[in-house]
Protein backbone atom coordinates (compact mmCIF):
# COMPACT_ATOMS: atom_id res chain seq x y z
CA UNK A 1 0.00 0.00 0.00
CA UNK A 2 1.53 3.31 -1.05
CA UNK A 3 1.97 5.61 1.95
CA UNK A 4 2.73 8.76 0.00
CA UNK A 5 0.47 11.75 0.11
CA UNK A 6 -3.11 12.64 0.83
CA UNK A 7 -4.54 13.56 -2.60
CA UNK A 8 -6.12 16.95 -3.10
CA UNK A 9 -9.83 16.57 -2.34
CA UNK A 10 -11.78 18.73 -4.70
CA UNK A 11 -15.30 19.88 -5.09
CA UNK A 12 -18.20 17.70 -4.22
CA UNK A 13 -19.33 15.01 -1.84
CA UNK A 14 -17.22 12.00 -2.67
CA UNK A 15 -18.09 8.35 -2.19
CA UNK A 16 -15.31 7.25 0.05
CA UNK A 17 -15.95 3.54 0.37
CA UNK A 18 -18.43 0.80 1.04
CA UNK A 19 -21.68 1.59 2.78
CA UNK A 20 -21.86 0.29 6.33
CA UNK A 21 -24.85 -1.58 7.69
CA UNK A 22 -26.06 1.48 9.60
CA UNK A 23 -25.66 3.68 6.52
CA UNK A 24 -27.81 1.42 4.43
CA UNK A 25 -30.57 1.40 7.02
CA UNK A 26 -30.51 5.18 7.18
CA UNK A 27 -30.67 5.50 3.41
CA UNK A 28 -34.45 5.52 3.42
CA UNK A 29 -34.37 8.90 5.16
CA UNK A 30 -32.06 10.49 2.61
CA UNK A 31 -34.57 11.10 -0.21
CA UNK A 32 -36.83 13.03 2.15
CA UNK A 33 -33.98 15.31 3.13
CA UNK A 34 -33.08 15.79 -0.51
CA UNK A 35 -36.71 16.58 -1.39
CA UNK A 36 -36.76 19.29 1.25
CA UNK A 37 -33.64 20.81 -0.25
CA UNK A 38 -35.12 20.67 -3.74
CA UNK A 39 -38.22 22.48 -2.46
CA UNK A 40 -36.00 25.21 -1.05
CA UNK A 41 -34.35 25.51 -4.47
CA UNK A 42 -37.73 26.17 -6.09
CA UNK A 43 -38.07 29.30 -4.00
CA UNK A 44 -34.50 30.45 -4.45
CA UNK A 45 -33.25 30.95 -0.91
CA UNK A 46 -31.00 33.54 0.68
CA UNK A 47 -27.72 34.33 -1.05
CA UNK A 48 -24.86 33.56 1.34
CA UNK A 49 -21.93 34.56 -0.83
CA UNK A 50 -21.56 36.62 -3.96
CA UNK A 51 -18.95 38.05 -6.25
CA UNK A 52 -18.03 38.19 -9.92
CA UNK A 53 -19.03 34.73 -11.19
CA UNK A 54 -19.92 33.59 -7.67
CA UNK A 55 -23.30 33.05 -6.03
CA UNK A 56 -23.94 30.48 -3.32
CA UNK A 57 -27.46 30.15 -1.91
CA UNK A 58 -28.55 28.78 1.42
CA UNK A 59 -30.23 25.82 -0.32
CA UNK A 60 -26.93 24.81 -1.96
CA UNK A 61 -25.10 24.89 1.35
CA UNK A 62 -27.89 23.06 3.15
CA UNK A 63 -27.86 20.29 0.58
CA UNK A 64 -24.17 19.61 1.11
CA UNK A 65 -24.49 19.88 4.89
CA UNK A 66 -27.31 17.31 4.92
CA UNK A 67 -25.18 14.89 2.94
CA UNK A 68 -22.13 15.29 5.13
CA UNK A 69 -24.11 14.95 8.35
CA UNK A 70 -26.00 11.93 7.03
CA UNK A 71 -22.80 10.08 6.20
CA UNK A 72 -21.14 11.05 9.48
CA UNK A 73 -24.12 9.85 11.50
CA UNK A 74 -24.25 6.63 9.51
CA UNK A 75 -20.60 6.00 10.41
CA UNK A 76 -21.45 6.37 14.09
CA UNK A 77 -19.81 9.80 14.38
CA UNK A 78 -22.66 12.32 14.46
CA UNK A 79 -21.65 15.95 14.04
CA UNK A 80 -22.37 18.12 17.08
CA UNK A 81 -23.92 21.62 16.84
CA UNK A 82 -20.50 23.14 17.53
CA UNK A 83 -18.93 21.08 14.77
CA UNK A 84 -21.82 21.93 12.43
CA UNK A 85 -21.00 25.62 12.58
CA UNK A 86 -17.39 25.05 11.52
CA UNK A 87 -18.45 22.50 8.91
CA UNK A 88 -20.84 25.01 7.31
CA UNK A 89 -18.04 27.57 7.13
CA UNK A 90 -15.72 25.07 5.46
CA UNK A 91 -18.27 23.82 2.95
CA UNK A 92 -19.31 27.35 1.97
CA UNK A 93 -15.66 28.28 1.51
CA UNK A 94 -15.12 25.28 -0.73
CA UNK A 95 -18.26 25.93 -2.81
CA UNK A 96 -16.99 29.46 -3.44
CA UNK A 97 -13.57 28.19 -4.49
CA UNK A 98 -15.02 25.68 -6.92
CA UNK A 99 -17.19 28.36 -8.56
CA UNK A 100 -14.22 30.69 -8.93
CA UNK A 101 -12.11 27.98 -10.53
CA UNK A 102 -15.00 26.87 -12.75
CA UNK A 103 -15.17 30.42 -14.14
CA UNK A 104 -11.58 30.06 -15.35
CA UNK A 105 -12.10 26.64 -16.93
CA UNK A 106 -11.31 26.16 -20.61
CA UNK A 107 -12.98 23.61 -22.86
CA UNK A 108 -9.94 21.39 -22.33
CA UNK A 109 -10.25 21.71 -18.54
CA UNK A 110 -13.91 20.72 -18.70
CA UNK A 111 -13.16 17.75 -20.94
CA UNK A 112 -10.42 16.60 -18.56
CA UNK A 113 -12.74 17.02 -15.58
CA UNK A 114 -15.51 15.03 -17.23
CA UNK A 115 -13.16 12.21 -18.22
CA UNK A 116 -11.68 12.04 -14.72
CA UNK A 117 -15.17 11.99 -13.18
CA UNK A 118 -16.26 9.12 -15.41
CA UNK A 119 -13.12 7.17 -14.47
CA UNK A 120 -13.78 7.81 -10.77
CA UNK A 121 -17.37 6.61 -11.16
CA UNK A 122 -16.18 3.41 -12.81
CA UNK A 123 -13.61 2.88 -10.04
CA UNK A 124 -16.24 3.38 -7.33
CA UNK A 125 -18.59 0.89 -8.97
CA UNK A 126 -15.77 -1.64 -9.17
CA UNK A 127 -14.86 -1.12 -5.53
CA UNK A 128 -18.44 -1.46 -4.32
CA UNK A 129 -18.79 -4.69 -6.27
CA UNK A 130 -22.39 -4.64 -7.42
CA UNK A 131 -24.95 -2.27 -8.91
CA UNK A 132 -27.11 -2.82 -5.84
CA UNK A 133 -24.35 -1.66 -3.48
CA UNK A 134 -23.78 1.40 -5.68
CA UNK A 135 -27.49 2.23 -5.67
CA UNK A 136 -27.53 2.01 -1.87
CA UNK A 137 -24.64 4.47 -1.73
CA UNK A 138 -26.49 6.90 -4.00
CA UNK A 139 -29.64 6.56 -1.90
CA UNK A 140 -27.68 7.37 1.24
CA UNK A 141 -26.38 10.53 -0.42
CA UNK A 142 -29.85 11.48 -1.64
CA UNK A 143 -28.47 11.85 -5.15
CA UNK A 144 -28.73 10.32 -8.59
CA UNK A 145 -25.79 8.99 -10.56
CA UNK A 146 -26.08 11.98 -12.89
CA UNK A 147 -25.92 14.42 -9.96
CA UNK A 148 -22.86 12.73 -8.49
CA UNK A 149 -21.13 12.62 -11.87
CA UNK A 150 -21.87 16.32 -12.40
CA UNK A 151 -20.44 17.26 -8.99
CA UNK A 152 -17.31 15.23 -9.56
CA UNK A 153 -16.89 16.75 -13.02
CA UNK A 154 -17.10 20.25 -11.51
CA UNK A 155 -14.61 19.33 -8.79
CA UNK A 156 -12.15 17.67 -11.12
CA UNK A 157 -12.48 20.49 -13.63
CA UNK A 158 -11.42 22.82 -10.79
CA UNK A 159 -8.43 20.56 -10.20
CA UNK A 160 -7.55 20.70 -13.89
CA UNK A 161 -7.68 24.50 -13.76
CA UNK A 162 -5.34 24.49 -10.77
CA UNK A 163 -2.83 22.23 -12.50
CA UNK A 164 -2.83 24.50 -15.55
CA UNK A 165 -2.84 27.85 -13.76
CA UNK A 166 -0.22 26.81 -11.20
CA UNK A 167 1.81 25.11 -13.94
CA UNK A 168 1.85 21.78 -12.14
CA UNK A 169 3.70 19.26 -14.29
CA UNK A 170 5.02 16.15 -12.61
CA UNK A 171 7.38 14.31 -14.94
CA UNK A 172 8.39 10.66 -14.97
CA UNK A 173 11.79 11.77 -13.68
CA UNK A 174 10.16 13.58 -10.72
CA UNK A 175 8.12 10.53 -9.84
CA UNK A 176 11.04 8.13 -10.24
CA UNK A 177 13.26 10.28 -8.02
CA UNK A 178 10.65 10.30 -5.25
CA UNK A 179 10.22 6.55 -5.59
CA UNK A 180 13.97 5.94 -5.32
CA UNK A 181 14.46 8.41 -2.46
CA UNK A 182 11.58 7.04 -0.35
CA UNK A 183 11.65 3.24 -0.55
CA UNK A 184 9.81 2.72 2.73
CA UNK A 185 6.73 4.54 1.41
CA UNK A 186 6.22 1.87 -1.25
CA UNK A 187 6.33 -1.15 0.99
CA UNK A 188 3.04 -3.03 0.84
CA UNK A 189 2.50 -4.67 4.23
CA UNK A 190 1.24 -8.17 4.81
CA UNK A 191 -2.44 -8.38 3.91
CA UNK A 192 -5.26 -10.86 4.21
CA UNK A 193 -8.22 -11.65 1.99
CA UNK A 194 -11.05 -12.62 4.28
CA UNK A 195 -14.84 -12.83 4.27
CA UNK A 196 -17.18 -12.17 7.15
CA UNK A 197 -20.80 -12.36 8.20
CA UNK A 198 -21.96 -9.54 10.46
CA UNK A 199 -25.05 -9.40 12.62
CA UNK A 200 -25.24 -5.83 13.86
CA UNK A 201 -25.90 -4.99 17.51
CA UNK A 202 -26.77 -1.40 16.67
CA UNK A 203 -30.15 0.11 15.95
CA UNK A 204 -30.49 0.40 12.18
CA UNK A 205 -31.80 3.99 12.35
CA UNK A 206 -30.16 5.64 15.35
CA UNK A 207 -26.93 3.66 15.49
CA UNK A 208 -27.38 3.14 19.23
CA UNK A 209 -26.80 -0.19 20.98
CA UNK A 210 -29.66 -2.70 20.86
CA UNK A 211 -31.29 -3.81 24.15
CA UNK A 212 -29.85 -6.95 25.72
CA UNK A 213 -32.69 -9.26 24.67
CA UNK A 214 -32.21 -8.36 21.01
CA UNK A 215 -28.46 -8.76 21.34
CA UNK A 216 -29.04 -12.23 22.78
CA UNK A 217 -31.18 -13.15 19.78
CA UNK A 218 -28.46 -11.94 17.42
CA UNK A 219 -25.88 -13.93 19.34
CA UNK A 220 -27.90 -17.11 19.00
CA UNK A 221 -28.37 -16.48 15.28
CA UNK A 222 -24.65 -15.94 14.65
CA UNK A 223 -23.81 -19.12 16.56
CA UNK A 224 -26.28 -21.04 14.38
CA UNK A 225 -24.66 -19.56 11.26
CA UNK A 226 -21.23 -20.55 12.57
CA UNK A 227 -22.37 -24.17 12.92
CA UNK A 228 -23.73 -24.13 9.37
CA UNK A 229 -20.52 -22.63 7.97
CA UNK A 230 -18.33 -25.15 9.78
CA UNK A 231 -20.62 -27.95 8.60
CA UNK A 232 -19.65 -27.09 5.06
CA UNK A 233 -22.30 -24.69 3.78
CA UNK A 234 -21.07 -22.13 1.24
CA UNK A 235 -19.73 -19.21 3.30
CA UNK A 236 -20.24 -16.68 0.52
CA UNK A 237 -23.88 -17.67 0.10
CA UNK A 238 -24.47 -17.41 3.85
CA UNK A 239 -22.94 -13.92 3.81
CA UNK A 240 -25.09 -12.85 0.89
CA UNK A 241 -28.22 -14.05 2.65
CA UNK A 242 -27.60 -13.10 6.28
CA UNK A 243 -24.80 -10.56 6.65
CA UNK A 244 -25.85 -7.06 7.72
CA UNK A 245 -22.81 -5.43 6.13
CA UNK A 246 -24.14 -4.32 2.73
CA UNK A 247 -20.67 -3.05 1.85
CA UNK A 248 -19.48 -6.63 1.49
CA UNK A 249 -22.46 -9.00 1.51
CA UNK A 250 -22.98 -8.82 -2.25
CA UNK A 251 -19.35 -9.96 -2.64
CA UNK A 252 -19.86 -12.87 -0.26
CA UNK A 253 -18.59 -10.81 2.66
CA UNK A 254 -15.09 -10.42 1.22
CA UNK A 255 -12.48 -7.73 1.94
CA UNK A 256 -8.72 -7.47 1.43
CA UNK A 257 -6.84 -5.38 3.99
CA UNK A 258 -3.54 -4.82 5.85
CA UNK A 259 -3.10 -4.34 9.58
CA UNK A 260 -4.39 -1.07 10.97
CA UNK A 261 -7.57 -0.73 8.90
CA UNK A 262 -10.05 -2.70 10.98
CA UNK A 263 -11.13 -2.57 14.59
CA UNK A 264 -8.60 -4.50 16.73
CA UNK A 265 -10.77 -7.51 17.54
CA UNK A 266 -11.64 -8.11 13.90
CA UNK A 267 -8.05 -7.63 12.73
CA UNK A 268 -6.57 -9.91 15.36
CA UNK A 269 -8.98 -12.71 14.49
CA UNK A 270 -8.47 -12.40 10.73
CA UNK A 271 -4.67 -12.43 10.90
CA UNK A 272 -4.60 -15.35 13.35
CA UNK A 273 -6.55 -17.71 11.08
CA UNK A 274 -5.13 -20.30 8.73
CA UNK A 275 -6.21 -20.44 5.09
CA UNK A 276 -9.86 -21.59 4.80
CA UNK A 277 -10.25 -21.60 8.59
CA UNK A 278 -13.42 -20.11 10.10
CA UNK A 279 -13.17 -18.08 13.30
CA UNK A 280 -15.19 -18.37 16.47
CA UNK A 281 -17.77 -15.60 16.98
CA UNK A 282 -15.90 -12.27 17.12
CA UNK A 283 -17.52 -9.39 19.00
CA UNK A 284 -16.76 -5.79 18.00
CA UNK A 285 -18.47 -2.46 18.53
CA UNK A 286 -20.40 -3.20 15.33
CA UNK A 287 -21.82 -6.54 16.39
CA UNK A 288 -21.12 -10.24 16.01
CA UNK A 289 -18.93 -11.57 13.21
CA UNK A 290 -17.71 -14.87 11.89
CA UNK A 291 -14.69 -14.64 9.63
CA UNK A 292 -13.25 -17.00 7.03
CA UNK A 293 -9.67 -16.50 5.81
CA UNK A 294 -9.15 -17.07 2.10
CA UNK A 295 -5.55 -15.93 1.62
CA UNK A 296 -2.55 -14.39 3.34
CA UNK A 297 -0.62 -12.02 1.09
CA UNK A 298 3.06 -11.53 2.05
CA UNK A 299 4.58 -8.07 2.39
CA UNK A 300 6.28 -6.76 -0.75
CA UNK A 301 7.56 -3.60 -2.35
CA UNK A 302 5.23 -2.04 -4.91
CA UNK A 303 6.88 -1.89 -8.34
CA UNK A 304 7.43 1.58 -9.74
CA UNK A 305 5.25 0.78 -12.77
CA UNK A 306 2.29 0.09 -10.48
CA UNK A 307 2.99 3.10 -8.28
CA UNK A 308 3.72 5.68 -10.97
CA UNK A 309 0.18 6.91 -11.66
CA UNK A 310 -0.78 7.38 -8.00
CA UNK A 311 2.65 8.80 -7.26
CA UNK A 312 2.32 11.51 -9.91
CA UNK A 313 -1.14 12.38 -8.65
CA UNK A 314 0.15 12.64 -5.09
CA UNK A 315 3.11 14.83 -6.06
CA UNK A 316 0.80 17.09 -8.07
CA UNK A 317 -1.50 17.34 -5.05
CA UNK A 318 1.41 18.29 -2.82
CA UNK A 319 2.52 20.99 -5.24
CA UNK A 320 -1.00 22.40 -5.47
CA UNK A 321 -1.42 22.41 -1.70
CA UNK A 322 1.67 24.60 -1.35
CA UNK A 323 0.59 27.17 -3.93
CA UNK A 324 -3.16 27.12 -3.51
CA UNK A 325 -3.74 29.47 -0.52
CA UNK A 326 -2.04 32.50 -2.07
CA UNK A 327 -3.48 31.77 -5.51
CA UNK A 328 -7.11 31.44 -4.42
CA UNK A 329 -6.81 34.44 -2.12
CA UNK A 330 -5.87 36.54 -5.14
CA UNK A 331 -8.75 35.19 -7.22
CA UNK A 332 -11.27 35.86 -4.46
CA UNK A 333 -10.02 39.41 -4.09
CA UNK A 334 -10.20 39.93 -7.85
CA UNK A 335 -13.77 38.57 -7.90
CA UNK A 336 -14.79 40.76 -4.95
CA UNK A 337 -16.17 37.77 -3.04
CA UNK A 338 -18.34 38.68 -0.07
CA UNK A 339 -19.75 36.30 2.53
CA UNK A 340 -22.98 37.95 3.62
CA UNK A 341 -23.52 36.03 6.85
CA UNK A 342 -20.87 36.83 9.45
CA UNK A 343 -21.34 33.45 11.14
CA UNK A 344 -20.26 31.70 7.96
CA UNK A 345 -16.89 33.43 7.62
CA UNK A 346 -13.95 31.18 8.30
CA UNK A 347 -11.47 32.56 10.82
CA UNK A 348 -8.08 33.44 9.42
CA UNK A 349 -5.81 30.47 9.96
CA UNK A 350 -2.30 30.44 8.49
CA UNK A 351 -2.30 26.63 8.37
CA UNK A 352 -5.58 26.31 6.45
CA UNK A 353 -5.09 25.31 2.84
CA UNK A 354 -8.57 26.33 1.71
CA UNK A 355 -8.51 23.63 -0.94
CA UNK A 356 -11.89 23.17 -2.61
CA UNK A 357 -12.78 19.88 -0.98
CA UNK A 358 -16.56 20.21 -0.95
CA UNK A 359 -16.72 18.52 2.43
CA UNK A 360 -15.08 18.98 5.83
CA UNK A 361 -11.75 17.30 6.54
CA UNK A 362 -12.18 13.56 6.31
CA UNK A 363 -12.62 11.72 9.58
CA UNK A 364 -10.75 8.43 9.93
CA UNK A 365 -13.29 5.71 9.22
CA UNK A 366 -11.55 2.45 8.54
CA UNK A 367 -10.18 1.80 12.01
CA UNK A 368 -13.64 2.28 13.41
CA UNK A 369 -15.18 -0.08 10.93
CA UNK A 370 -14.75 -3.83 10.85
CA UNK A 371 -15.17 -3.78 7.12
Amino acid sequence: MIKLLIPVAVGAMLIAGPVTSTQAAQADAAPAANTATQSADLFGGAVLAKGKGVEVKRSQLDQEVVRVKSQAAANGRPISPDQTAMMEQQILDQLINVQILQAKATAADKAAGKAAAEKRLADVKTRLGTDEAFKRQLTLMGATQEEVLSKWADALTAESVLKRELKINITDADARKYYDDNPSRFEQPEMVRASHILLSTRDSVTGTELPEDKKAAKRKQIEDLLKRARAGEDFAKLAQEYSEDPGSKDKGGEYKFPRGQMVPEFEAAAFSLKTNQISDVVTTSFGYHIIKLSEKIPAEKVDYAKAASDLKEGLAAQAMQKQFPDYIKGLRKEAGVEILDEKLKLPERPDASGLPAGQPPAQPAKKADAR
